[in-house]
């Protein structure tokens, strides 16, 4: 008699085993259709169709997931660099890229702002960070220091923008508003100067500014070799 051959009894196909890349996979997949806000522990383990804690052999805790999160999305970045390519323009192009990759995926820039990265593609952000401000002749302390300083300000700028465009209940005429009001007794330089002079230039113009600000501060030299 021939043997008939077995028919499982499940509704459908076995799981794949779960890993970290796995994890972060599913992560991604969330933060691109659903944004930042969605990505809780939970969340994943549904997408993953199992329980949270299964998740927590591979990552501790949300905080750990975003910091990995961050690192697959540092992947993207060009981290490369050739000397042909002044470091201070080098600089000014890593943050811009850095800064526009944050604000593209609502909601990461802020948690960027209180995680780090975990993972070798942040290492490989500061490495370069680190290789252009030395070039600059820095002195290692204060390239790192200058380095945390400058990835505050890309991820900061980037956050403010992403909470005002979710958030949609202010504009900068709600700004230009407020400062024309001012008291020319009680705010005569205010009233003098006039709102202009805080919402001139467009968002590239007053971050670039702002990066030189700060290289100029870290190029003082107390801060060279």
């Amino acid at each position: 008699m021939a043997r008939q051959t077995p028919v499982s009894r499940r509704e459908r196909p076995a799981k794949p085993a779960l890993s970290r890349d796995g994890i972060v996979d599913a992560a991604m997949a969330i933060l691109v259709a659903e944004g930042a806000r969605a990505l809780t522990m939970r969340r994943v383990a549904a997408a993953l169709d199992t329980g949270p804690a299964s998740l927590y052999v591979y990552v501790r805790n949300a905080t750990e997931l975003s910091s990995l999160l961050i690192d697959r999305l540092i992947a993207s970045l060009d981290l490369t660099w050739t000397e042909a390519e002044p470091w201070r323009d080098r600089v000014h192009r890593l943050l811009a890229d850095y800064s526009a990759m944050l604000a593209a995926h609502e909601g990461i820039a802020r948690s960027a702002l209180f995680v780090w990265p975990d993972g070798p593609h942040y290492l490989d952000l500061i490495e370069l960070l680190m290789r252009l401000l030395t070039e600059a002749g820095v002195r290692p302390e204060a390239a790192a220091r200058a380095t945390d300083l400058l990835l505050q300000h890309a991820t900061a700028a980037a956050a403010e923008w992403d909470g005002r465009r979710e958030r949609g209940e202010q504009e900068i005429g709600d700004l230009v508003r407020t400062l024309d009001a001012a008291d020319p007794d009680r705010h005569p330089t205010l009233k003098a100067l006039g709102s202009a002079v805080f919402v001139r230039g467009g968002h590239d113009e007053r971050s670039a500014w702002i990066i030189d600000v700060l290289l100029d501060g870290v190029l003082a030299p107390a801060n060279l070799r």
